[in-house]
């Protein structure tokens, strides 16, 4: 008998120390004091959308809605399977065979259902009505929105996160930091008034300073004649042309973005011109300052490119003095 108790006494000390192996203080699958679950780190990131989303491991297949998105993973080092679809120009070339899946305005589940994403990075009032719909794929969605420069810093923080490439995050924020102190040293004195436009075929809307654009042109040394036009309600970060106020803050340049046909837009502000004769006599026209600048700088996104946006403004302000 007391050979017995020995025996049961090592076992349900064996079992008392499986069990403390297996989960801590915790139940089985469920993270510890360090994060783990089954043994391996947990990735906790919190979006712009304040959602708290977890990868049990580094997402290997992303898709990216926004080409600002898919230049940030690309300098990162990460790559996609699932990128925006475009007509123009390809920011990133290396992604030029990935599956093209939709935009934040159009997303194609079809397709998306095809690459099989382990995460679907997209806007934050876009694409929250996606969220189930992504989520019933498998998949992970983290939604985001870039209305400044700042803005595009905090989506290289999060992915940089996300991926776990949280030095190469620092390194693209130092260099955007770099660039903005750079710019701020060669502004224009004094600065120029200008009048950004953001334009689709038929219609046009005067960026606010709490758009990227917008902000964009602070940051080059620009003036913003629109700054204090009341927002759109179903648009903030842009307002209505009015005319007469534009008259009286007589713009030295009118600056066109588009993520369409450029050609098409300049034609459809021109039309805009020639229904008040007034436009004439403003400095941007009549010393043929009126430009639509490269839509993939400026009607989109850019990501870490936003760079080259600072540089591309402050060049048009030092081509005329």
């Amino acid at each position: 008998m007391k050979r017995f108790k020995i025996w049961g006494l090592a076992l349900l000390s064996l079992a008392m120390a499986g069990c403390q192996n297996a989960g801590g203080s915790g139940s089985p699958g469920t993270p510890n004091a360090t994060g783990a679950t089954g043994g391996k780190p947990l990735i906790t990131i919190r979006d712009f959308a304040d959602r708290t989303i977890v990868f049990s491991k580094v997402p290997e297949k992303i898709v990216a809605l926004s080409n600002g998105d898919m230049d940030i993973v690309y300098a990162l080092g990460g790559k996609l399977v699932g990128r925006p679809t475009s007509a123009g120009p390809l920011p990133v070339p290396e992604a030029a065979e990935v599956e093209q899946i939709g935009s934040t305005h159009q997303v194609d589940l079809e397709k998306i259902t095809l690459v099989k994403p382990d995460v679907v990075l997209g806007n934050v009032s876009l694409n929250a009505k996606d969220v189930p719909a992504i989520e019933g794929l498998g998949a992970q969605m983290v939604l985001t929105e870039a209305n400044s420069v700042d803005d595009i810093k905090k989506q290289i923080a999060l992915f940089g996160d996300m991926l776990q490439k949280q030095e190469q995050a620092k390194k693209l924020i130092a260099d955007i930091d770099a660039k903005l102190n750079e710019a701020k040293a060669q502004a224009p004195d004094p600065k120029p008034r200008v009048l950004l436009v953001y334009g689709t075929p038929g219609t046009n809307m005067a960026a606010l300073p709490n758009s990227l654009g917008g902000n964009l042109l602070e940051l080059a040394g620009g003036v913003n004649i629109a700054a204090d036009f009341p927002g759109l309600q179903s648009f903030p970060q842009y307002a209505q042309l009015n005319v007469e106020r534009i008259m009286q803050a007589n713009p030295q340049y009118i600056l066109i973005m588009t993520h369409g046909d450029p050609e098409a837009v300049r034609a459809s502000f021109v039309k805009e011109m020639e229904k008040n004769a007034a436009w004439n006599n403003l400095d941007a026209v009549r010393n043929g300052r009126v430009d639509v600048l490269p839509s993939d700088l400026f009607g989109t996104n850019p990501g870490t490119r936003v760079t080259e946006a600072i540089d591309r403004l402050q060049g048009i302000f030092r081509a005329v003095k």
